[in-house]
């Protein structure tokens, strides 16, 4: 029997359920996975039970994010994911796809960009995290997204959330109109159909012709072209420039001799999670101002927000802020919203990832014909907060945490993994006013007793966490 929790119940939005022939025996440990999004939790919670792992599962996720909420995850979008398997002594690895922005942003006569786009991250992210801890093929992992562009998906509450908040903007452009609109005019709502036939398109010549070709390809030239028509001002130099990285993740010790490990920047919400939970565990300060205060300190500091360090670089002037004890202080402006999900797989292998557009629904436009709402570029907008923590003593998983929101998600991942760590059920209370959290924890470790994994997701919001039979 699955167990199954759906935060914010009352608002739960409509999902299908696929059951499958083949697979895990009745009762057995499959794993466990919790999302912003009921429906993508349940794509990934399909992969888990035939069979795949946690990056498998993770990355059919993303996918599928960008098809159930385009509003934070599109295809345009970027982010970062934490990985970790039994035996990563370092805490796993960090792959960092977050958003950038053009090459002619912001020059001087440059091509005409009224709404400047992001280079899309995602799928080249997503590829290569998968490249490295997954199991199958990548492209067969595509094909639930695809059914859920193709078929159509419920509006999720998230997703009427987000439109209902920009209706009117988003409404007045053409091709965002055609998609997220009713007969009348209005937005989509709870549980309209949304289909997505032309972003099918794409993710099937994606399963077809691989990732590359979303970035020096036929589809390259598409998006390019289609960005450019709605303003995004992309290049073709650009996508072939997307390269997500590797790198090491932030680390910081715990009781019992755990390992957290946070993502590091440019996704630089780990090192405020990680500033805030040294603080937590020491009992002293303000979890929300020291992780918001460590981010300012950083990006005044030139921190590097756009990936153009060298990974080592990065990690290490990163984590020496973090083991000063004194990583600055100072505010941030408003910043935009995220998504966030974490997978755990009967082996005790984790993923947690957090997504942004740097604005809801990025642009606000469509690159073209193919159905990828554009990403907002972080050249015109301050960054977004992602953060993601893993904690395991090295030979076994213990805890997850994703963090989506604002201006407070990394205290909120902080938070979150400090409670989870001393015994509290995951995501069983608010920790912070704006941040929302995913998590799962495994008090006996896994590999090891499985039986005793449990999952949350806020309880403010209608994600869905389900696990681990």
């Amino acid at each position: 029997m699955l167990a199954v929790s759906v935060a914010g119940c009352g608002h739960s939005s409509p999902m299908h359920l696929v059951t499958h022939m083949f697979g895990p025996s009745p009762g057995a440990l499959i794993g466990t996975v919790a999302a912003d999004e009921p429906q993508a939790a349940m794509v990934g919670r399909d992969i888990l039970s035939r069979g795949g792992n946690a990056a498998d599962a993770a990355a059919a996720m993303g996918m599928a994010l960008a098809v159930t909420l385009p509003s934070r995850a599109s295809m345009g979008s970027g982010g970062a994911c934490l990985a970790y398997r039994p035996g990563d002594n370092e805490g796993g690895r960090a792959f960092i796809f977050t958003p950038r922005g053009g090459t002619t942003d912001g020059i001087p006569g440059a091509p005409h960009a009224d709404r400047p786009a992001a280079v899309p991250m995602l799928a080249r992210g997503l590829y290569l995290m998968h490249l490295q801890y997954g199991t199958t093929s990548f492209s067969e992992i595509l094909s639930d997204a695809m059914s859920l562009a193709v078929n159509g998906v419920n509006v999720s509450h998230q997703l009427a959330s987000d439109l209902a908040t920009v209706q009117g903007p988003l409404l007045a452009d053409p091709g965002m109109r055609a998609i997220f609109s009713r007969t009348d005019g209005t937005a989509l709502v709870e549980g309209d159909a949304l289909v997505q036939t032309h972003l099918s398109g794409v993710l099937d010549q994606i399963r077809s012709m691989g990732v590359g070709d979303m970035y020096n390809g036929a589809l390259a030239q598409s998006f390019t072209a289609g960005s450019q028509a709605a303003g995004g001002g992309l290049q073709t130099s650009d996508l072939r420039a997307a390269i997500p990285s590797e790198r090491l993740p932030l680390r910081v010790s715990a009781a019992g001799g755990l390992t957290v490990a946070f993502l590091p920047p440019p996704a630089d919400g780990g090192l405020g999670s990680a500033v805030a939970f040294r603080a937590l565990l020491a009992g002293q300060g303000n979890p929300e101002a020291l992780s918001q205060g460590a981010v300012a300190s950083w990006r005044a500091r030139g921190g590097d927000t756009q990936g153009k360090l060298t990974n080592d670089d990065q990690t290490a002037r990163a984590q020496a802020v973090l083991d000063s004890g004194t990583p600055g202080s100072g505010m941030l402006p408003p910043l935009p919203a995220s998504t966030s999900f974490a997978v755990v797989d009967h082996a005790g292998m984790a993923v947690a990832c957090s997504l942004t557009m740097n604005n809801l629904f990025g642009t606000g436009r469509i690159a073209g014909n193919t159905g990828i709402v554009l990403a907002a570029s972080p050249v015109r907008m301050p960054p977004a907060l992602l953060s993601a923590a893993i904690a395991s003593d090295g030979h076994a998983f213990r805890a997850a945490v994703a963090g989506s929101g604002q201006n407070d998600a990394a205290a909120a991942v902080a938070e979150e993994m400090k409670l989870v760590l001393s015994g509290q059920a995951p995501a069983s209370r608010a920790v912070t006013a704006e941040g929302r959290v995913n998590a799962i924890v495994c008090p006996r470790g896994l590999p090891g007793d499985g039986a005793t994994c449990a999952a949350g997701s806020d309880p403010r919001e209608t994600g869905l966490a389900v696990g681990p039979r």
